[in-house]
């Protein structure tokens, strides 16, 4: 999914340094999800159950270019 490649591209080009060791295994975890839910979380459509995961979701759309 393109938008999901972008969305994520970003993410690593300008805010994944950042991110602790436990925010890391967060996002390792997270690429398992279903691009489709990806997708949806990343876009605002919906927000995940597990607040340490949306925590990661709106670092991740913080950080896509406008």
């Amino acid at each position: 999914m393109l938008e999901l490649d972008l969305l994520l591209r970003d993410f690593l080009d300008h805010g994944y340094a950042q991110l602790d060791a436990n925010a890391t295994q967060r996002f390792d975890t997270l690429l398992d999800y279903p691009d489709a839910v990806l997708l949806e979380w990343l876009m605002g459509r919906i927000q995940p159950a597990d607040k340490d995961v949306a925590q990661l979701v709106e670092q991740i759309r913080s950080s896509a270019s406008p």
